[in-house]
């Protein structure tokens, strides 16, 4: 099959090169957005064949399968290899020939307004994608981000996000309707007065930080460490949280800058998974703690150290709705942090090893305190032989007047 990709603006009366509009005079089979539709209806033949693209692409891709014989005309928003339709042929029929003719991208077109050099962006999409990679771009302090919205991620939404976790420097360039000379509105506002206004769709975001707030933004730099005292703790117990230098170690034991997915289990505080959070921001992290009255305290601490992202999952987790069968490598955790367990271990464990990727780790933080005969570290050897786990060496600390403590690896 043959994919001819077009890209257009928000113009109603859009502008093609001679060369595209001769694609399209010869065209039968043409597909796009709805909106897509409505622009370029007039220029199409009389005759011609118009495909929707609405999800389940599945279903819009059996309906090109139809047509193998001639070429498909898509005419998708920018440059179609710009998070674009382009890129989703490819994906989906990477044995089809694919010849795109782009426009200025949205974002472009955005900077241009503002007369804003964008080599040094940071670009994020948001247009049915997480807030992952948003999240990411945040925690790594860029000065300059350029977002793709949807129906769910507008401006609105991440203006409210950005000063819930502290992000709260950044001024919103907002573009609406861009290419469309009736339409097209440009708007740079800060972001408290961007969380209480609406904007129409199409539009785009430029977030940049002013000069004068050169010091960083609202949460500052992340320092190498949290300090304990920053954290709310569990019934202000100070033995409820995984101090500093042990966070660190432990962190280091997960190997994270190689890892994708953490899990957290037995979060309490959440200072081992907001600290990996702002460490290693490309994690996706699952948290997981029984105590219901953890979720504010977990919720609270993300906030004051402005970490978003972090999943987080209040019940057993030994009867926590986890996925089950074949689960896709991505969603498979290959770091596991056990900060709590409840006597239940070996359960705890076996349950990790339906999901654990096969180069995963497990680490666990070991408790020597006294009058305690049946202590972490012995369930920890017995879980090891009984499930055919190799150990790696221990590492034993002790912090001043607390208990010793050992931090426990194994793996497959």
């Amino acid at each position: 099959m043959r994919f001819i990709v077009i890209g257009i603006t928000d113009n109603p009366h859009p502008y093609f090169p001679p060369e595209v509009s001769e694609v399209i005079s010869h065209g039968t089979v043409f597909s796009g957005g709805r909106r897509h539709h409505e622009i370029v209806a007039p220029l199409l033949p009389a005759d011609a064949v118009w495909i929707d693209i609405t999800v389940p692409l599945d279903a819009v891709f059996e309906q090109y399968r139809r047509f193998d014989h001639t070429s498909i005309i898509i005419f998708a928003s920018g440059d179609p290899l710009f998070f674009g339709f382009a890129n989703t042929i490819k994906r989906k029929m990477p044995e089809a020939g694919v010849e795109v003719y782009p426009v200025f991208n949205s974002l472009q077109m955005l900077a241009h307004r503002l007369i804003m050099p964008y080599h040094d962006m940071r670009i994020v999409s948001l247009t049915g994608r997480p807030w992952q990679a948003f999240d990411r771009a945040l925690i790594e302090r860029e000065t300059k981000i350029g977002v793709l919205t949807d129906h769910e991620h507008t401006p609105q939404t991440i203006a409210l996000r950005m000063l819930d976790y502290g992000y709260s420097h950044y001024l919103m360039h907002i573009g609406e309707h861009l290419g469309n000379p009736q339409k097209e509105r440009i708007t740079t506002i800060t972001l408290e007065e961007a969380s209480h206004r609406t904007f129409a769709m199409p539009n785009c975001v430029i977030l940049t930080i002013p000069l004068h707030h050169s010091e960083g933004v609202g949460v500052g730099i992340t320092p190498f460490g949290l300090p304990d005292a920053t954290f709310t703790l569990l019934d202000g117990r100070e033995k409820m949280i995984t101090k500093m230098p042990i966070r660190l170690l432990t962190l280091q034991a997960l190997d994270l800058p190689c890892r994708h997915m953490l899990w957290d289990i037995g979060a309490c505080t959440g200072s081992v998974s907001i600290e990996a959070r702002l460490l290693f921001p490309h994690l996706q992290i699952e948290a997981f703690e029984v105590r219901p009255e953890c979720e504010a305290i977990i919720r609270e601490n993300c906030r004051r150290h402005g970490a978003p992202g972090i999943n987080l999952h209040i019940g057993d987790f030994l009867t926590a709705p986890l996925p089950t069968g074949e689960v896709p490598e991505a969603r498979r955790p290959d770091a596991v942090f056990i900060g709590g367990h409840g006597g239940q271990l070996k359960a705890i464990m076996e349950k990790v090893l339906r999901y654990l990727t096969p180069d995963g780790i497990i680490v666990m933080n070991s408790v020597i305190a006294p009058k305690v005969s049946r202590d972490s570290h012995r369930l920890w050897d017995e879980a090891c032989a009984d499930l055919g786990l190799r150990q790696d060496a221990p590492t034993s600390i002790q912090l001043n007047d607390y208990h010793p403590i050992t931090i426990l690896k194994c793996r497959r």
